[in-house]
């Protein structure tokens, strides 16, 4: 068996066959978590939950981090920032995994509210065109189906969002008061310009810059975090792949969904800094 899977060969013999194989798409076959089955296959049959999952994760986060962290910096020391500034703390230390199962107890066991496993209800005959179980509800106009599939995205997405929501929250709030202290702030407050026009104009768009680099990082990171939320939720996407893979030591599976979210981590990124120009005039200028 060793001598079949070249596990006799050098380490860096080893690697550059990898490579190789890696290049042309060929990852090996599931030996845990779908045992058999090409791993490309397994990657391309979950990445869509995760990818459902992660956006509407970081859209929450943007949604509610962003105005939160805006009224907070317009109402330093006050009664309201300080609260929001313990719930951004309390966002970001409280472990995901335990935030899921207490969202899954209150609202799925005690309340009966949301659904607490899967993506879809199992009694639900649903067309599947993308993999996107919310979108191909709307394309085949099956909305009992788009409607079941978000609802069972709500609390894992919900637990997914608290880091996210408490980073972007935070950097939001520092940007804008760096800004409110500016002196092209003041000038245009003595100008007697709107203060809806020198929110929108002169204090949110020099603010986002950093906040814009944030979102990037936290898209990425979300991929992390999707393991444990996934886990806890029964969510077949890649972060319960990963989770399985480690315990069942499937080391294609790993090795194939690892270097995948590295390089989505880089093009989110990339992606990211190519916005700059689309927030901030003066760098389209340079």
């Amino acid at each position: 068996m060793s001598k079949q899977l070249g596990l006799d060969q050098p380490i860096f013999v080893q690697y550059f066959r990898f490579l190789g194989r890696a290049l042309t798409g060929n990852f090996g076959n599931s030996t845990g978590v779908q045992p058999g089955d090409s791993v490309v296959d397994i990657f391309l049959q979950r990445f869509p939950a995760t990818i459902e999952l992660s956006v509407l994760a970081i859209l929450i986060a943007i949604a509610v981090g962003i105005p939160l962290g805006y009224l907070a910096a317009r109402r330093r020391g006050g009664l309201f920032d300080n609260f929001s500034v313990g719930a951004s703390l309390i966002g970001v230390a409280v472990p995901v995994f335990f935030l899921a199962y207490l969202l899954k107890y209150v609202f799925a066991t005690k309340l009966g509210w949301l659904p607490s496993l899967g993506r879809q209800a199992g009694d639900i005959d649903a067309t599947r065109v993308t993999g996107f179980f919310v979108l191909d509800g709307i394309l085949t106009q099956e909305w009992d189906a788009a409607w079941d599939a978000f609802v069972h995205l709500l609390l894992p997405a919900v637990a997914l969002a608290t880091i996210p929501f408490a980073v972007i929250f935070r950097i939001t709030r520092a940007a804008v008061l760096d800004v409110l202290n500016e002196d092209y702030v003041r000038t245009a407050e003595s100008k007697g310009l709107l203060g809806t026009v020198i929110r929108r104009r002169h204090v949110l768009r020099n603010a986002m810059l950093p906040v814009v680099t944030t979102i990037g990082l936290q898209i990425g990171a979300l991929l992390a975090g999707a393991v444990l939320t996934e886990k806890v939720f029964g969510f077949s996407g890649v972060g319960e792949a990963l989770a399985l893979g480690f315990e069942r030591r499937d080391y294609p599976v790993l090795q194939m969904f690892i270097l995948v979210a590295a390089i989505v981590y880089v093009l989110v990124n990339l992606l990211v800094d190519l916005s700059y120009a689309l927030v901030d005039p003066r760098i389209r200028t340079r």
